[in-house]
């Protein structure tokens, strides 16, 4: 193979891992969103959906871990991304930012819903 075949095929490979990343890393199980390992999602009343901004920062943050987007991610249908107070990505559903809980051990597991009646899985 030629040297710039090579080079084509390595820079379409990496095309390929870089669009696979941009997609939204969630998908339903069981009624509810879940991100690729399972884990449960789950939103916060004290977001304002659209806003664009999450409410969840500092220790929330360590309590509540946002569903981190990558740089090269993109909005589609349901989904939006919102930039955190440290500037990081975060996805959203419908405008309001997304979150796993700490204390969810397991796949599946649904510990945060209706904690302190502001955070609640997601059904989409």
């Amino acid at each position: 193979m030629s040297a710039v075949l090579t080079s084509l095929v390595a820079a379409a490979g990496l095309f390929a891992a870089a669009a696979a990343h941009a997609e939204v890393p969630l998908k339903t199980a069981d009624g509810v969103l879940v991100d690729a390992q399972n884990r449960t999602v789950y939103t916060f009343d004290n977001d304002v959906a659209g806003s664009g901004k999450s409410a969840c920062n500092g220790g929330c943050a360590t309590a509540w871990p946002p569903v981190m987007a990558d740089g090269g991610a993109k909005a589609e249908g349901n989904y939006s991304i919102v930039t955190r107070d440290d500037g990081m990505k975060q996805w959203a559903y419908k405008g309001k930012p997304l979150y796993l809980f700490a204390k969810d051990a397991a796949a599946g597991d649904k510990k945060g819903d209706g904690f302190k009646d502001v955070w609640h899985v997601v059904k989409p």
